[in-house]
């Protein structure tokens, strides 16, 4: 099948600042979307909302995210549309500044809309100008990119422990300046991208990607792709629980404040993110696919005691969970794009807006499940979901690529 993609960079040097400035514009964007799951300890006290529909509130977020992500990556892999970026975070401070000062649970879920939109236009383009700007390090590329998202995400725990448990829901309106910064910086990314753009139209050179993986057919590359999602599923499923309810558990098991619970919380993501970065030179160095089957099998058996532990032990397994289950995170952006490197701003939404579209399915069934059967059972029930990505084996292999 066709390998042939345009793009300036691909066989030139990396463009480390703009690797570096979209990477940092992830953070700044996750770390809006990180105040929704951050807010859920107040809404829940002040507003008296179920688990239920905190889970609601999840999946408004991410189920826009979802479902647009691939469309706008389509829309863009036809079409590129470099001032989409700043859009896009626009759209996000519509989203924080409603999400502040909305008095009830309806205007709740569409100002999470507007913050779910917003991530739907970033991350598509924001992985294709990274993927403009990798030259040959496409694992580094993705690594740092992906690694400002999730540590804007680890600092969800931070904003609710720290400025929503004082402030209470007005407190997210300090965020309106995090939007406000990412707009400008995303502005300045634009120029760049355009730029690249209209010199690779007038070079009229193609660019041809080498993909690590073996040629392959048609039913190949959709049996591949499936296995893949399936392992996202896995992982975003079991992250939106650690994300989003595990602080529940934390309090009624072991009788921790919402602040204190809120650090454990970020100790499971922080070590994640630094899981995120190493996973992408990993792969470049030991392959794609045994990072993905590494960071789902060591979790296994953690996860699985991890609801029986003392709190002392506790600490250790959530570094150790968050550290491998994170390792593959960019790793599966780049494996799609490699099994079908024609649409790079496709396979990028595809796979990143379903690990949206899973945390929208798993906040409602998790959200549920606490409701009904309780905290601790849902817990022990999660604790499983890692054994589904051992289908990681079944994945084709694929070899180093040698730096050009």
């Amino acid at each position: 099948m066709a390998r042939a993609i345009s793009s300036s960079s691909l066989a030139g040097n990396p463009v480390y600042p703009v690797m570096l400035a979209i990477g940092g514009c992830h953070l700044l964007n996750d770390t809006l979307q990180a105040v929704v799951p951050a807010i859920f300890p107040i809404l829940e006290a002040d507003m008296g909302l179920s688990f239920t529909q905190l889970g609601m509130i999840a999946f408004a977020l991410n189920i826009v995210a979802s479902v647009l992500q691939p469309v706008v990556g389509f829309i863009s892999d036809k079409k590129p549309m470099p001032f989409a970026l700043p859009l896009g975070m626009t759209s996000s401070f519509i989203g924080i500044a409603g999400l502040a000062f909305a008095p009830e649970y309806w205007l709740i879920v569409i100002s999470v809309v507007f913050l779910g939109l917003g991530s739907a236009i970033f991350h598509p383009e924001g992985s294709r100008v990274s993927f403009m700007a990798a030259g040959s390090k496409r694992g580094l590329s993705q690594s740092i990119y992906q690694v400002g998202g999730n540590s804007g995400q680890a600092l969800a725990p931070l904003i609710g422990a720290f400025i929503l448990v004082p402030l209470g829901q007005q407190g997210a309106a300090l965020f309106l300046l995090v939007a406000a910064f990412g707009i400008f910086v995303l502005s300045k990314i634009s120029l760049w991208y355009k730029d690249t753009l209209e010199k690779e139209k007038l070079s009229k050179v193609k660019k041809v990607i080498r993909s690590s993986l073996p040629e392959m057919t048609k039913k190949q590359v959709g049996v591949a792709l499936i296995l893949l999602l399936v392992i996202i599923f896995a992982r975003s499923f079991y992250v939106t629980n650690m994300t989003s309810f595990y602080i529940f558990h934390l309090i009624e098991s072991y009788g921790l404040t919402i602040q204190q619970g809120q650090l454990y919380i970020f100790l499971f993501l922080g070590v994640g993110a630094v899981g995120t970065f190493f996973g992408g030179p990993l792969a470049d160095k030991i392959g794609r696919k045994n990072v993905i089957v590494l960071s789902l099998a060591v979790p296994i058996p953690l996860a699985v005691i991890l609801p029986y532990v003392p709190l002392f032990a506790v600490l250790m397994l959530l570094a150790l969970i968050g550290f491998f289950i994170m390792l593959s995170f960019s790793v599966t952006v780049v494996y799609a794009q490699e099994l079908v490197p024609s649409k790079i701003g496709t396979m990028a939404g595809l796979t990143v807006g379903l690990a949206f579209g899973m945390g929208a399915i798993g906040g409602v069934v998790i959200g549920m499940l606490m409701d009904y059967i309780g905290v601790y059972q849902t817990m022990i029930i999660v604790s499983f979901l890692p054994i589904i990505g051992l289908v990681g084996f079944a994945l084709p292999s694929d070899r180093k690529i040698k730096a050009v």
